[in-house]
């Protein structure tokens, strides 16, 4: 296997750059640049020198014999002074020995994930820490890093295991193709293990979390949508006018409120009766973007909007407009008024649907392997014939090893690995 490196923290320049070299050479490579390796985990001062001999840096170095390491191999890093040309110039010594190359992005980590290191969960879990821009996306991403759905998927996989095994024992003993010879309790637990996996699949998604709570302003042309937008994400994203139909296309802005993620959605306004056909595009999508929508604020006549929508009156600075009876908010996105009571009500609002703390949110994939062992599961505990219950079992089974990778195909494990950054 070849050995591998990369700058594993931030673009230079900075105070310090550290270089991981990872692999079955990350020893002889170390001591070719250091002059020696130097005692197993503990740091060391050490000056750095090319194969010439020309000094590179002077730097901290790091030796970790392999397996007990991040990546399951013989690790070094270098904590080297953060200039680019430092940084470059150790690079190209590294890249000059036979045997060592450049690292691929994610590869530390697939390397790791390989060795037995990690798991697919913790794996995924750890891409979204890096990924995290918000409070509750750390929060998530750091109980999915530390194995909180690995260990339920163990759990559960545990109590799997108890019921096959019961399984295999009426085939292995009994020449019947009845179950008269399972447990009492049988069916009844693998329809308990079934309905704790469809209670996973009720919680929160992870795409919720990690693209954020998607609000979407709607509402005829002029209506303030634009300006409402602008307000919220804090910035002038949506240009604004009198003229109608200003806004042709959907505008999207990510912005954290109260430490949770929001996508706020402006588009173009809804009428009947659209000017020209680039409009009447812009309202079609405008619709789609409705329908997509976690909550739409409806700021047209009360009454027309979706359903769930929350009413909101959006110029009350205007003593022109039409005044809403019972609207869910009165706010002026030009003076302010009722904005803070806003933000505060979509906060309270998108709490509630996203991942508790502690609770483990679920991937589009992990979901439908979840939602495959609960059906699975269901059909053991009302199946007539040992055999298919044991196939039922099996299936799964094989879907609680493609939650922690023991199973699965390498397009999953290329497209997670590749959201990784190079030195990762």
């Amino acid at each position: 296997m070849d050995t591998i490196f990369a700058l594993s923290s931030g673009s230079p320049p900075a105070a310090i750059a550290i270089v991981r070299i990872s692999g079955p050479q990350a020893g002889d490579a170390l001591a070719a640049l250091a002059g020696r390796l130097p005692p197993s985990r503990r740091a060391t001062l050490a000056p750095l020198r090319a194969s010439g001999g020309a000094l590179l840096d002077r730097a901290l170095v790091l030796w970790f014999p392999g397996p007990a390491t991040v990546t399951g191999e013989d690790l070094a890093e270098l904590h080297l002074h953060g200039g680019r040309a430092v940084v470059a110039a150790v690079e190209r010594a590294l890249a000059a020995r036979p045997g060592l190359r450049r690292a691929e992005p994610g590869e530390f980590t697939r390397r790791a994930f390989a060795n037995g290191r990690i798991d697919l969960a913790e794996a995924e879990g750890l891409a979204d820490l890096l990924a995290a821009e918000t409070e509750w996306q750390r929060r998530a991403a750091l109980e999915m890093a530390g194995g909180a759905l690995s260990r339920r998927v163990e759990a559960w996989a545990g109590r799997l295991l108890a019921l096959s095994a019961s399984v295999e024992a009426v085939l292995d003993f009994d020449d019947e193709d009845g179950i008269a010879g399972l447990p009492a309790a049988f069916a009844e637990d693998c329809a308990a293990l079934a309905r704790e996996c469809e209670a996973a699949l009720a919680s929160p998604s992870a795409e919720l979390l990690r693209d954020g709570f998607r609000v979407a302003l709607a509402g005829p042309p002029n209506a303030g949508k634009s300006t409402l937008f602008n307000a919220l994400v804090e910035s002038e994203a949506a240009i604004t006018a009198p003229l109608a139909g200003t806004t042709r296309d959907v505008l999207t802005r990510p912005v954290a409120l109260g430490g949770i993620p929001f996508l706020f959605v402006d588009m173009a306004g809804l009428r009947d009766e659209a000017a020209d056909p680039v409009e009447q595009l812009g309202i079609a999508r405008a619709r789609t973007a409705i329908g997509g929508a976690d909550l739409v604020l409806w700021l047209g006549p009360e009454g027309e909007g979706p359903q769930g929508c929350w009413e909101i009156d959006a110029r009350c600075d205007r003593t022109d407009r039409a005044v809403k009876r019972n609207p869910r908010r009165v706010v002026s996105a030009l003076t302010g008024e009722g904005m803070e009571a806003l933000r505060q009500d979509l906060i309270d609002h998108a709490a509630q649907a996203m991942p508790r703390p502690g609770q483990a949110a679920l991937s589009a994939h992990q979901r439908e392997w979840v939602a495959l062992a609960a059906q699975a599961l269901s059909e053991a505990a009302t199946a007539g014939d040992s055999l298919i219950v044991a196939e039922h079992l099996r299936q799964a089974r094989g879907a609680f090893d493609r939650i922690t990778g023991r199973a699965g195909t390498e397009d999953v494990l290329d497209a997670l690995f590749a959201r990784f950054c190079i030195g990762k």
